[in-house]
């Protein structure tokens, strides 16, 4: 076990903050340099949450402020104060004050993609020839694809508000204070999506950051009310003036304490590790729930397993998943032991807990990396003003590498875990598979309906996408700076990489998630047809063949083995429209009854009317079930408790129906259109409610019951 303890642990205390925060009337933390976490960033970047810093981070920022101001005076040499910058640290200067600016403008060298209007009157005019580059083009991409979204450069301030907190940058108080009034006015820097190798520290993310604090007007910043929908670009000076923010003039050492450090980096990989934990917990619901509508078993969850192999990562997964399904009336509790069943399941269930332990090995290793570097002093040189004399050590705590190596192991759990659930679905769209499931997992018959073949190559599109992003982009360095920056941590780059790979993989899994509730349905409405038809099916079998066989007192048993042969018929042709398939599953059990009746025409024709009365009857029986369930669906009595949990939020709370013809169909009553629905909005239903969190918070809802329901891992291996 981690320092950190179990997965489930660090999300339960991470949704902990987040409900707290959210719901505190101050609504403002305090930090100190050490006291960050992932939660905070969140609440930050994407809720407009605010931080005040503590008077002890005041006092050791004003230290180490006034040990550089003398340092500076006494004319020491001190890199980036009056020395050139990187492989141009060789040279000496006097002119401090425009050594900054310089430096600034050398890193404001982002490509940000403008409107660009072109005058349509050149191109009807005869004084103009009408040209490819003068005529009005549509752009390839939206302009936003080259700036970074609001909540990164939200968080990115907060990290480097929490870096400059240790009080090790020589970084005057004021200048911390107008970093954070930026903040508290919502006056959110334009920053260029690319151009960081995370060496030095993203340097030209944050001169951006800087650049607006100085109020140049070349710079631009998002102003404006958002709950009124009113955001929009202003130069950097408006942008200033009309929140009343003074510009700065960067002192000393300012412009390299502002911009060089993984605050960025380490902001984007704690945003990327909020939607891994939240990722990497449904998963093992929709594990849980891919369970039961696969009749799979709940065997290969039992502690000896994970007891006998002690991965944590293992057995908290098999605990959380054997949980999920108590109360559950669709796993196969036997084990596979019926005749012509697997005795196990496939693989994407039965080793489903061997497969994502390793991920939440590795989420847990990545939590704590990242919040390890929330919580660090990233630029350099950097300033102990705890020892007599102070001392200011130049040293490399710019480099990245531990964030790339924490975003790089969320992005290849992040394909783990849509390998997994995209083996779930496909086995559940599968007739060859899914254990008795219709085709494409319809509702109508076969031949006409095949609603989720677009799913199966949706998270067949989806799932390639993240296969290729799970190819790793630390390895991909390249030389930089005259070469100064020999080795860079490009984490960054891989952050934004993993943010686009939790991005397809909350896709993947919404789609999961509608399918399983389909599939669930789908049994529920198997399981209500067969409850209706049984007795049906003994009255009538009784009644015409019973004084036709030899050996009435065996009556019982052969009704039995002919029940059986006739579910087990239906379950191996469901490919097959309803009226064929269960009149073939009727007669299919001609072949048990002949061998017990005797040996008289009036006995077979017994037998002839009986397979004409009750496949009549099983048909009928079987519209009239689906009928109803379709007017009424509800799967609930036949789902353990965390799949309950996620059917009720799908169907009830998100309204995401059972799905059949009519629910996607564009009808046209008295003459007008009425609109259907796609099975893309349905999707993109459930994953709104991811972004949001309220599935996620169902998802927690779900640990918390487990919790209650089984020992924690430890308690359950010390007893094995």
């Amino acid at each position: 076990m981690t320092a950190s303890g179990s997965l489930n642990k660090i999300l339960l205390t991470h949704w902990d903050v987040l409900e707290r925060q959210s719901a505190s009337p101050a609504g403002t933390k305090t930090i100190n340099g050490h006291n960050l976490d992932i939660a905070t960033v969140v609440l930050v970047a994407r809720h407009n949450s605010l931080v005040g810093i503590s008077d002890d981070a005041r006092r050791n920022i004003g230290a180490s402020a006034r040990v550089l101001e003398v340092k500076t005076a006494s004319e020491e040499v001190i890199y980036g104060i009056n020395t050139g910058f990187g492989g141009n640290a060789d040279t000496r200067t006097k002119a401090v004050d425009a050594l900054k600016k310089d430096l600034l403008r050398g890193l404001q060298y982002g490509i940000i993609a403008e409107d660009t209007p072109i005058n349509l009157s050149l191109c009807d005019s005869k004084k103009h020839q009408r040209t490819f580059s003068s005529t009005p083009a549509l752009s390839l991409d939206h302009d936003a694809k080259s700036v970074m979204p609001e909540s990164w450069v939200r968080a990115s301030m907060l990290v480097r508000l929490n870096s400059l907190a240790h009080g090790a940058s020589g970084i005057l108080p004021s200048t911390v204070d107008a970093l954070l009034r930026l903040l508290h006015k919502d006056v959110i820097p334009r920053v260029p999506l690319r151009g960081s190798i995370s060496a030095s520290g993203d340097l030209s993310p944050l001169a951006y950051v800087a650049g607006v604090l100085e109020g140049k007007p070349s710079l631009k910043a998002y102003v404006g009310d958002r709950e009124k929908a009113e955001r929009h670009v202003k130069q950097a000076d408006v942008a200033l003036s009309e929140q009343s923010i003074a510009p700065i003039v960067l002192k000393a050492r300012e412009g390299l304490a502002l911009v060089n450090g993984t605050s960025v980096s380490a902001a984007v990989a704690a945003l990327a590790m909020h939607e891994a934990l939240c990722s990497i917990a449904l998963s093992q619901i929709l594990t849980a729930m891919s369970v039961e509508a696969l009749r799979g078993t709940d065997e290969s969850f039992d502690r000896f397993l994970a007891a006998v192999r002690p991965h944590w990562g293992q057995a908290e997964s098999s605990r959380n998943i054997h949980a999920y399904l108590k109360q559950s009336r669709l796993v196969d509790r036997d084990g596979g032991s019926r005749e012509s069943s697997l005795r196990q399941d496939r693989y994407s269930i039965r080793t489903a807990s061997q497969w994502l332990g390793p991920a939440l090995e590795d989420l847990a290793l990545a939590n704590d990396q990242i919040t390890t570097e929330l919580n660090s002093a990233t630029d350099n040189p950097l300033i102990d003003s705890n020892t007599s004399p102070a001392r200011v050590l130049h040293g490399g705590n710019f480099q990245a590498k531990a964030v790339t190596s924490a975003v790089e192991k969320i992005r290849q759990s992040a394909q783990s875990i849509g390998r997994l659930l995209f083996t779930q679905c496909t086995e559940l769209i599968n007739p060859t598979t899914s254990r008795g499931l219709p085709p494409n997992l319809v509702a109508a018959e076969p031949s006409e309906s095949f609603i989720f073949k677009g799913t199966d190559i949706l998270i067949a599109s989806l799932l390639s996408e993240l296969g290729f992003l799970a190819n790793p982009v630390g390895s991909h360095v390249q030389t930089a700076e005259m070469g100064n920056q020999g080795v860079n941590s490009l984490a960054l780059i891989s952050a934004r990489y993993t943010i686009d790979a939790l991005d397809i993989l909350s896709q993947l899994a919404a789609a999961h998630l509608v399918a399983l509730c389909q599939a669930l349905d789908l049994r529920a409405l198997q399981a209500r047809f067969l409850v209706s038809l049984e007795p049906g099916f003994d009255v009538s079998l009784k009644r015409y063949l019973y004084a036709q066989l030899k050996t009435p007192t065996k009556f019982d048993a052969l009704r039995n083995t002919c029940w059986k042969a006739f579910t087990t018929r239906l379950e191996n042709t469901t490919t097959l429209d309803s009226t064929i398939r269960i009149h073939g599953a009727v007669s299919s059990i001609q072949a048990f009854i002949i061998p017990s009746l005797e040996p008289r025409a009036e006995a077979f024709k017994a037998l002839m009317n009986w397979t004409d009365f009750f496949g009549k009857h099983a048909v009928d029986s079987f519209k009239v079930a689906r009928d109803q369930y379709i007017m009424s669906p509800d799967a609930t009595p036949l789902l353990g408790r965390a799949s309950k949990r996620m059917y009720a939020l799908v169907r009830t709370k998100l309204k995401v129906p059972f799905i059949g013809l009519e629910t996607l169909a564009t009808r046209k009553p008295g003459g007008k259109f009425e609109k259907g629905v796609t099975m893309g909005e349905l999707n993109s239903k459930v994953r709104t409610a991811m972004m949001t969190g309220e599935l996620y918070k169902a998802v927690v809802e779900c640990i918390k019951d487990a919790d209650r329901e089984e020992p924690s891992n430890t308690q359950a291996l010390a007893k094995l």
